[in-house]
């Protein structure tokens, strides 16, 4: 297996599967709130369930279905759930299979990520239907004379204002930030630089034109969204940086740093000269302007997603090794709940006027192959 196909692989199946002044180190977190489950309510809703978003304008939570892989794979399709009830209220069928998803509220539109097509597929929120689909990149043939695309997609940022979306193209040979014109529903550029590994983290800081990438060779990478390249990289002391939430108000960024003993070790074997020097299972905070470690904050088994509500000062993390979501403090870094959503909690997205959570949760092992994954609604 060559460098670039096993590093796919082994970060694929993670990531598909993907205040200023607190001193750098690790948060005390010895008042930490117990475990909480009666906030908690839980949903199977389809098989293969990736990412989810919440729509103020529609109140509705619309979540992705791959539907799975193999022989007894469900149809591609993004599901429509009542915010309450989290029951199915519209199945919306895709062409293509869906995994990371978007939301532009203010133009109902729903971006979805078809990671392995590399394309986005436009789902119109109002009417329910899928009305367009990107195609980021053509296939190639190989040396082994077969057709495939180079690069896979994960995360994607939208810019409302102005009419931008932004999907990371990952490739051990050089990921990239595509970027499509959401009016025309055309791929306008593609730029290059964001690291010769996965870049599994995104976030966009529309209002000073920045987006800022994480990487799997513990890379910041920030993209000026005017100058169209890349503007800043720095090295970060996360081995591992997974999802990224960005602070509007300050010049924070929270990055979950995974921890995965799959790629650590295959780093190791691959990287000369690699040294691990954290085990990982934290949340960093940066100073984004230089990539500096502002404070690390444990979490349990597997953090992957993030999500900051930043007026109430709360940030949430998916434990996917765990099946939890903790809640910390974002001011003075204090654990302050733990939910409790086994298996694998995956996306998250936010009700910011009810204060609900809700969590997109993946099967494990032992659960029966082919069966429903879920959705859960946590009341905060």
């Amino acid at each position: 297996m060559t460098r670039h196909s096993a590093f796919r692989s082994a970060a694929l199946a993670v990531a598909i599967s993907l205040s200023v002044g607190a001193p750098a180190a690790f948060a005390d977190n010895a008042t930490a709130a117990p475990a909480a489950s009666t906030a908690v309510q839980r949903q199977a809703i389809a098989q293969g369930l990736y990412e989810l978003a919440y729509s103020p304008a529609q109140n509705a939570v619309f979540v992705a279905s791959s539907g799975g892989f193999g022989d007894n794979a469900g149809p591609s399709q993004v599901l429509r759930l009542n915010p309450t009830t989290l029951a199915v209220e519209t199945r919306i069928p895709l062409e293509r299979k869906a995994f990371g998803v978007v939301l532009d509220d203010a133009h109902n539109r729903l971006y979805v990520g078809n990671t392995v097509d590399t394309s986005v597929t436009v789902v119109d929120t109002a009417q329910n239907k899928a009305i367009g689909t990107v195609q980021l990149m053509e296939k190639k043939v190989g040396k082994d004379g077969k057709a495939g695309y180079t690069h896979d997609l994960r995360e994607l940022v939208v810019d409302s204002a102005a009419n931008r979306l932004y999907v990371t193209g990952h490739s051990g040979e050089g990921s990239v930030l595509f970027v499509v014109d959401t009016t025309t529903l055309k791929l306008i550029d593609t730029i290059p630089g964001l690291g010769k590994a996965k870049a599994p983290g995104l976030a966009l800081d529309a209002a000073n034109k920045r987006v800022y990438t994480s990487n799997l060779l513990a890379d910041l990478v920030v993209v000026g969204t005017d100058s169209k390249k890349v503007v800043a990289q720095h090295k970060i002391a996360a081995e591992q940086p997974m999802n990224i939430a960005l602070d509007p108000d300050g010049k924070r960024l929270f990055v979950t740093d995974q921890g995965s003993a799959m790629i650590r070790d295959y780093v190791t074997k691959s990287s000369e000269g690699f040294v691990s020097k954290h085990p990982g299972q934290r949340v960093l905070v940066l100073d984004r302007s230089t990539g500096k470690e502002l404070a690390s904050l444990p979490t349990d088994a597997g953090p992957l997603g993030i999500l900051l509500d930043a007026p109430r000062k709360r940030l949430y993390v998916t434990n996917r090794e765990g099946g939890t979501v903790t809640a910390y403090d974002s001011a003075s870094y204090k654990k302050v709940a733990t939910y409790a959503v086994p298996t694998h909690p995956n996306s998250l997205a936010l009700d910011a006027k009810n204060n609900v959570l809700f969590v997109s949760i993946k099967n494990g092992e032992k659960d029966a192959k082919g069966s429903e994954e879920s959705v859960a609604r946590i009341q905060l």
